[in-house]
């Protein structure tokens, strides 16, 4: 049950992930390669912002991303999947098996925990608590930074399963549904935030089961802003783009502001929900909040959950599983040559 899920988030942290052959891990490395789909992924980006110096990257498609010689010679190859059965994944461990590369794999089991074991690459098989993969994120940051040999940052997350407050939470995410309802949110942050920001997309789309898009600044400044200008008229002679302004109606925006961010963005992010707003359209800031980028970073995404699960209340719909998904699945299962 959703509720269940996210009110006992916070016990993810205490998880100590045990290594299956860590013997084979080799010394650090500087590129990570993190394959994965949906949910499974999601930890990897998580980390990939709020610690670059990892070296993360993620690839989310069959086989492996395009890269120089030199690149490849330093990268350990990190399949994710929380089922252990998602075939782009198994495709990409296949691909970098083939290609002699360092390879570990993080799954609750399926074929991946058997693939890997009859490979003798480093494992970790995760805790199977019968949650969808976009609610285990401490499971899977806790995973991955023990593959990367990072007890700092163990312990320093570690913390969160104490810090993290679900339930004091939660009306802030009622109030965030009721005031979206019967709007599309769009997600704004910063790009060191990006996986925040489509974290809240990720979330609303799927326990809330509502459209939702996200985007970042500057980058969008410079291009998505302008197919909301309408109705807001031109300091620079331009109409008022009447003819499209119904277009903007169904849209609301969430702005994700943290004190950390490069103070041009956090400007950025003023004058845009300044120019939303002269425009007729619903925006809100929520702040991140925290005593670091961990708790910050998780907080957020509480509310989040929070928002998706009471969106997905109001409109009376299932707010765990994902049929559409799984239909797809259906609809293409077939033999994949790994």
């Amino acid at each position: 049950m959703m509720r269940d899920a996210i009110l006992s988030f916070p016990r993810q942290f205490s998880y100590m992930p045990h290594v299956a052959r860590a013997d084979l891990l080799g010394g650090p490395t500087a590129r990570v390669l993190v394959v994965g789909m949906g949910g499974s992924h999601l930890a990897a980006d998580i980390l990939a912002g709020a610690a670059p110096e990892l070296g993360i990257v993620v690839h989310s498609d069959y086989g492996l991303p395009t890269m120089p010689a030199y690149e490849r010679s330093e990268m350990l190859v990190i399949a994710s999947s929380y089922s252990g059965n998602t075939e782009e994944t198994l495709d990409a461990f296949a691909h970098a098996g083939a290609a002699h590369l360092p390879r570990a794999a993080i799954a609750v089991g399926g074929e991946l925990i058997r693939r890997a074991e009859e490979a003798g690459v480093p494992t970790i098989q995760l805790p199977d608590t019968n949650i969808q993969p976009r609610s285990a994120l401490g499971f899977g940051v806790r995973a991955l930074l023990k593959l990367l040999g990072r007890d700092d940052y163990l312990h320093d997350t570690a913390a969160l399963a104490k810090l993290l407050i679900p339930a004091a939470l939660e009306p802030q995410g009622r109030m965030l549904a009721e005031w979206c309802r019967g709007r599309i949110p769009v997600i704004y942050a910063s790009a060191k935030n990006r996986a925040v920001a489509q974290n809240w997309k990720i979330k609303l789309n799927e326990t809330g089961k509502i459209p939702a898009f996200f985007n970042v600044v500057p980058e969008l400044n410079h291009n998505e802003m302008t197919g909301f200008s309408a109705g807001g008229g031109s300091a620079f002679g331009g109409d008022a783009q009447q003819s499209t302004r119904g277009l903007n109606a169904p849209f609301c925006f969430i702005l994700l502001d943290d004190e950390a961010d490069h103070p041009q963005n956090r400007k950025r992010m003023r004058v845009l929900a300044e120019l939303l707003t002269m425009r007729g359209l619903p925006v809100t800031t929520l702040m991140l909040t925290g005593r670091n980028v961990w708790e910050k970073i998780f907080s957020s995404l509480l509310i989040a959950d929070w928002t998706a699960l009471h969106t997905a209340e109001q409109y009376g719909v299932e707010s765990e599983q994902v049929p559409m998904v799984e239909e797809f699945k259906r609809m293409i299962a077939g033999s994949l040559p790994v």
